[in-house]
């Protein structure tokens, strides 16, 4: 008894996080294995942008005082680089999982909800962050950026990928084929990207449309993070970085209850 119970003593603890950490692991995997596809090409594409746009637009005034245009776009080439893949990656994961059947080999083991979310939200920030850094230090050889306030890019860039790691996670229970998950970025995400700032200053814009761009919460996530490299922006950091944070807090305790619920996950 005394032999087994030291052995029983001697053997590793498994926490609560084992599960978490592994699924965590295995997603960080997913997308890093393959990361000529995953990370460089986002990057390429952003480049490309930064190139085109800012050769034929650099002559057509300061989007803000001091600042010409090829450096106003770069963070928000960026920031637009961190939400489409922050929101790819989640969504396409678990999609993917769905289509294949594996999906059944998460759901199986005893993780809570919790751990199932922030295992699948965290990725998505990782991918987000990561191709949001390599085209920041890639338009560094081409614009001379401020950092007027440092953490006011890492807040925005966290919230922004998280809120689309959640709505990945959204699109990813929703969708059971490439069709519907592909319609869901096309007519949502993508035109909700393009349409909140990133190739261009809310000022330059009529009134109607200034005030219609308020009601996009992307725009807000794009304001703030560009607002940490040159101090300016079109609305105040701390109402932008207010409104992202309800935002991610209500589609977090909506998406944890779609979880928990196990909504087009078990059936």
């Amino acid at each position: 008894m005394s032999e087994s119970s030291d052995k029983l003593q001697s053997t590793p603890r498994i926490g609560p996080l084992t599960g978490f950490s592994t699924l965590f692991y295995k997603e960080w995997l997913r997308f890093w294995k393959v990361n000529v596809q995953t990370v460089l090409a986002p990057v390429l594409s952003a480049l490309l942008f930064l190139l085109v746009f800012g050769h034929t637009l650099r002559n057509t005034g300061e989007p803000y005082p001091g600042v010409n245009y090829t450096a106003f776009l770069a963070p928000g080439l960026a920031m637009m680089s961190v939400l489409q893949n922050a929101f790819a990656n989640s969504s396409s994961s678990l999609m993917q999982s769905k289509m294949t059947g594996n999906i059944i080999f998460v759901l199986l083991p005893p993780l809570s909800h919790r751990e199932f979310f922030f295992a699948y939200l965290l990725a998505a920030v990782a991918r987000g962050l990561v191709c949001g850094a390599g085209v920041l230090l890639c338009t560094l050889w081409f614009v001379d950026l401020r950092w007027a306030h440092p953490l006011w890019v890492i807040v925005f860039a966290l919230l922004g990928s998280a809120v689309m790691g959640v709505l990945g996670i959204i699109a990813g229970m929703q969708s059971n084929k490439v069709d519907e998950l592909a319609a869901f970025q096309n007519f949502i995400i993508l035109p909700l990207t393009f349409l909140s700032g990133v190739f261009y200053s809310m000022y330059s814009l009529p009134p109607f449309w200034q005030q219609l761009s308020h009601l996009n919460p992307f725009f807000y996530i794009v304001d703030g993070f560009r607002y940490g490299f040159f101090g300016i922006g079109d609305v105040s950091p701390w109402l932008a970085a207010g409104i992202v944070a309800v935002c991610l807090l209500a589609l977090s305790l909506l998406t944890q209850w779609l979880i928990k619920t196990g909504y087009k996950l078990r059936h």
